[in-house]
């Protein structure tokens, strides 16, 4: 493969192009899903392809073909020269790049256990052993559940001399249970929802989080969810669990920090951001005990976000974002590090295939850990409300205010949860949202979970990032009702 993407940089013009790398990317996919006692799905997708960028008179150019012949990729070396020409017509100004070392390396993710050294019949087996412990449940009117597997082998050369090959394992996997009664749907997800958790790791994580174990006690808390009380409406203490803090993080932190949307380079796909530039390191993002990372380095974990160097050859690294409530930094490539003043690249650049051209994207954007269970969380609290499991989301296009709802939530009276409540949701806006948060648990409490859905660009693009975050508490927040019963 190394040969095809060698002759692509060499058909480069090194005289015009100031800058240019050539990704070659092969990838595997597999998914498996299942629907009430039924096979639902069963996919395999390979995918083999080249994409060329180059920077010519101060601006970008890209092509791609899954066409390796020598023809093809001569053809596409000189496409992406041309449209980089071409967009020098109508520039405002130069694009700049920070300097970034040559780099020779081979990089692959661990695993434990090929996912595709498992069947399909296996794995179907699986699924339909959860899914008939759901629907033993009666009330039960759906129940789903379906795994992920994900192998790709990315090759990366630079005109600057950087040679870099990294290959990523990514496994996912969940179930959902669904109660329809009256009018009314009530549903609850394991481990998470929209698909389940995602991590950076082989079929080993299908077991670690133990489909079949759980699914008995997800159905009944679905049908449970059609009894119990709607969730009380006014100003409330929330204790948030793990997974929907991570989807907090993702939305009102992860998003706002990406410096192509704070410099209107990217705005059609979900909108721009409140964390304009004079924010930097002059914001009170959070409480004091609130601190956030961007983090891609494997001790940080087996997240989506997780790799050795970004599609711009720029190694993996840990950036604080929120430091003791401050805000400290973006999310940057090697373009809009130059156009704020910084003298490297943190690494965030990534596409999501050979034919598409890199942007700025989340990687492990994660809440450290504070100290506690959760158990000891809800004994400290007096009076206020548990949501567990995202249910639905929207957040206005600057990442300010924002509304959330969860499957389930608890209510705690004097350190005990007391009742079931369904339809929770809770609104906010982001700096004052983080502000009241007055508690986070510790490391035995600490997750990192994936979000493999995330979207941007123009076309889209859909990537994988990684959340690690413990249950969290928030004072003084606005509750209501998601869902009207």
């Amino acid at each position: 493969m190394r040969d095809y993407a060698e002759k692509a940089l060499s058909y480069l013009d090194r005289r015009e192009v100031q800058y240019g790398d050539v990704r070659l990317l092969d990838s595997r996919e597999r998914n498996v899903s299942t629907k009430n006692g039924l096979m639902g799905s069963v996919s395999s997708d390979e995918t083999q392809g080249l994409g060329i960028r180059v920077l010519i008179q101060g601006c970008w150019g890209f092509a791609s073909t899954d066409n390796l012949s020598p023809q093809s990729l001569e053809q596409t070396a000189r496409r992406a020269m041309q449209i980089a020409r071409a967009s020098a017509l109508a520039k405002k100004s130069d694009i700049v790049l920070v300097p970034e070392p040559k780099t020779e390396a081979n990089w692959s993710s661990p695993f434990q256990i090929d996912p595709f050294s498992t069947s399909v019949e296996d794995n179907l087996d699986l699924l339909l052993r959860a899914d008939k412990e759901m629907r033993s449940v009666e009330g039960i009117t759906l129940a789903e559940g379906a795994v992920h597997f994900r192998r790709s082998h990315e090759i990366f050369l630079s005109t600057e001399g950087s040679v870099i090959e990294q290959t990523r394992v990514v496994t996912g996997g969940g179930i959902a249970a669904h109660c329809f009664a009256g009018d009314e749907i009530q549903k609850r997800s394991y481990p998470n929802s929209f698909g389940g958790q995602y991590q950076l790791k082989g079929y080993e994580l299908i077991n670690e989080i133990r489909l079949v174990e759980n699914a008995r006690r997800i159905a009944e808390e679905a049908v449970a969810l059609q009894r119990a009380d709607l969730c009380p409406q006014g100003k409330r203490t929330v204790i948030l669990d793990g997974s929907q803090v991570g989807l907090q993080i993702h939305e009102s932190i992860g998003h706002p920090i990406e410096l192509d949307r704070v410099l209107g380079m990217e705005a059609n796909y979900a909108g721009m951001s409140f964390l304009t530039l004079e924010k930097l390191r002059n914001l009170r993002y959070g409480s004091d005990i609130v601190n956030v990372v961007a983090d891609a380095r494997l001790e940080h974990g087996p997240g989506l976000g997780t790799f050795a160097f970004d599609d711009e050859g720029v190694a993996a690294q840990c950036t604080d974002i929120i430091r003791n409530g401050q805000f400290t930094g973006y999310l940057t490539s090697r373009e809009t590090a130059a156009a704020i003043g910084e003298n490297r690249s943190n690494g965030a650049m990534r596409a999501d295939g050979w034919n598409r051209i890199p942007l700025i994207r989340m990687t492990n954007v994660s809440l450290l850990p504070g100290k506690g269970t959760l158990d000891e969380l809800i004994a400290s609290t007096d009076d206020g409300i548990y949501m567990e499991t995202n249910r639905s989301w929207s957040i206005d296009d600057r990442r300010y205010h924002f509304q959330f709802g969860c499957e389930l939530g608890w209510e705690i009276k004097n350190g005990k949860k007391v009742r079931m409540l369904k339809n929770p949701s809770y609104s906010g806006i982001t700096t004052e949202f983080w502000n009241s948060c007055d508690a986070i648990c510790g490391p035995e409490a600490w997750t990192l979970w994936g979000t493999p859905n995330c979207g941007k660009g123009q076309p889209s693009q859909t990537m994988g990032t990684g959340h690690g975050a413990s249950p969290s508490r928030f004072r003084n927040v606005t509750v209501g009702i998601a869902y009207a019963s």
